[in-house]
């Protein structure tokens, strides 16, 4: 496993991140302890989850997976590099401070609800899952402050935030004299390429480190016009690839010639940015976990770097060149 620096900060993580959201819905307790296992022996440190996993009644789930993983002791949770998330509805408690959204109170009650499921005391990334602008700077830093100086997060990251979020947010830290975010978890992949015109520049200037969600688009750049034997689509999904059948038809051919899977092509190409930590792996199965090992391995060169461009165009460029002379 290759590693680098989480965004600005100290933080050593690998160049692959381990999701975890199949844990619970699509993947048992016992397939997940093994793609844990798999995924420290083969030095991927960096875990990734959120309170809501599991969804609906089952919320939590995927978080109490991992702690009962934790629990299970040998140095797993001293190995991990370990993030989660607060935003969602979560069943059961919060009265009208229920919904999904972001308050001192809600930062509060489930970062503790969410140590509890993980069975530890912190988490060393801990993660808007997506902006609320209903709420001030001053009360989200002062609440986030207050839980790193407990010692219950070593950080704070953002998710799904747009580039003038996170220009708003660091500069309300900055006046805190507070460090901010460190890193912005984003969808982005080959057939998402939006966010190079604003998210990726503006996290790279700040010193975010960018954690890719979705690399695979949902899977449709995992060899989606050969599906292995018992993968389920929905009529939504098919169709999509049926607009996209040219695009994934060029693609699939140019990963041949490289002797490369699509799915581990689509994932290094996410590599190549100087902003990218780490794109986020999420297997259902051990196999599907081993097959990806190989990605910090593969060299993309520049003649493929275009022809990747020919076949999934970009924005055109960070901003304001995409849009302006």
């Amino acid at each position: 496993m290759k590693y680098t620096q989480l965004g600005r900060t100290g933080l050593t993580v690998g160049r692959l991140c381990l999701g975890t959201m199949n844990f619970g819905p699509e993947t048992d307790e016992k397939e997940a302890f093994k793609i844990m296992d798999a995924a420290l022996d083969a030095g991927i440190n960096f875990f990734d989850t959120a309170n809501v996993y599991g969804w609906g009644e089952n919320a939590g789930r995927t978080e109490e997976i991992v702690g009962n993983w934790f629990a299970q002791g040998s140095g797993r949770r001293e190995r991990t590099v370990l993030a989660t998330k607060v935003y969602g509805e979560m069943p059961g408690y919060d009265g009208p401070n229920q919904r999904g959204g972001l308050s001192a109170y809600k930062i509060r009650r489930h970062l503790e609800a969410s140590l509890e499921r993980l069975k530890t005391d912190h988490v060393e990334l801990y993660q808007m899952h997506h902006i609320d602008t209903s709420v001030t700077w001053d009360e989200l830093w002062e609440a986030f402050e207050v839980q790193v100086y407990k010692g219950a997060i070593g950080y704070v990251g953002s998710s799904n935030f747009a580039g003038w979020h996170i220009a708003k947010a660091q500069e309300a830290a900055k006046a805190r004299r507070f460090l901010g975010l460190v890193s912005e978890q984003h969808k982005f992949s080959l057939l998402n390429r939006l966010p190079e015109l604003e998210v990726l520049p503006a996290a790279q200037d700040y010193g975010l480190g960018v954690i890719a969600w979705s690399p695979l688009d949902g899977g449709i750049l995992g060899n989606a016009l050969k599906p292995s034997p018992g993968s389920r689509r929905t009529a939504r999904q098919q169709e999509r690839i049926e607009k996209l059948r040219p695009q994934l038809t060029a693609f699939s051919e140019l990963c041949a010639d490289l002797g490369e899977s699509e799915a581990n092509v689509a994932l290094a190409w996410t590599l190549t940015f100087p902003a990218m930590t780490a794109p986020i792996i999420g297997p259902r199965t051990l196999q599907q976990f081993e097959d990806t090992l190989r990605v910090t391995e593969i060299e993309l060169s520049e003649d493929v770097l275009r022809r990747l461009d020919e076949i999934f165009p970009g924005p055109g460029g960070p901003a304001p060149k995409a849009y302006a002379w």
